[in-house]
């Protein structure tokens, strides 16, 4: 029933548009090392770039898990499935690096993805792009059937109210402390020089 595909193409790009998320899957080298599973959105967040290329709009969270696994294994994978209409899921895996919005080609890369941007600038984190190396369906008939219906209002919220209290340097402040590393100890959001990580 699950097909392999050659890369993404027109059709694949278009379901993929069409979902309300997606997510995403890491892993340490460590073999007692935790596994991430990280759900993401809006749908607008991702992009397709090409039949072997995807990207998303990573947003400051509460760890950064995703960011300290692709920085010492590079491994990942990018799953969708059907929430509505015929099922299935599709999983994207290959290999991803880490565009910090620290970096010099963060602002040039973003503009050209034209994502869907979070109302709060500075929840921008970071651009996760990734070489696409397997694409493959499978049957999705265990994914139940749900209705969407709308995104959550917090993350934009929790940021505005961050900003109030703490100021301009609010979220920078919290990457330091909360993005610095993953659970497991891996370096994730790198931290200026002047500022220690906690």
């Amino acid at each position: 029933m699950g097909q392999v595909y050659d890369g993404i193409d027109e059709r694949l790009a278009r379901w993929i548009e069409a979902q309300a998320m997606f997510f995403v899957g890491t892993a340490p080298l460590a073999a007692d090392g935790h596994v991430n599973l990280s759900p993401k959105g809006p749908i607008g967040s991702l992009r397709v770039v090409s039949p072997t290329e995807v990207a998303y709009l990573d947003v400051v969270g509460s760890g950064a898990e995703t960011a300290a696994h692709l920085q010492e294994n590079g491994r990942i994978v990018i799953m969708l499935c059907a929430f509505a209409g015929p099922p299935r899921i599709l999983r994207l895996h290959g290999r991803g690096e880490v565009v910090w919005a620290e970096d010099p080609g963060f602002d040039e890369l973003r503009a050209r993805l034209a994502f869907d941007e979070p109302e709060v600038a500075q929840l921008r984190r970071a651009i996760v792009r990734v070489d696409v190396t397997r694409v493959a369906d499978a049957c999705g008939f265990g994914v139940p059937l749900m209705d969407h219906v709308g995104h959550r209002p917090n993350a934009t919220k929790w940021a505005h109210g961050k900003l109030a209290k703490g100021g301009a340097a609010a979220l920078e402040d919290y990457k330091a402390t909360k993005n610095a590393a993953s659970i497991d100890g891996l370096p994730a959001w790198p931290v200026p020089a002047d500022q220690p990580a906690s």
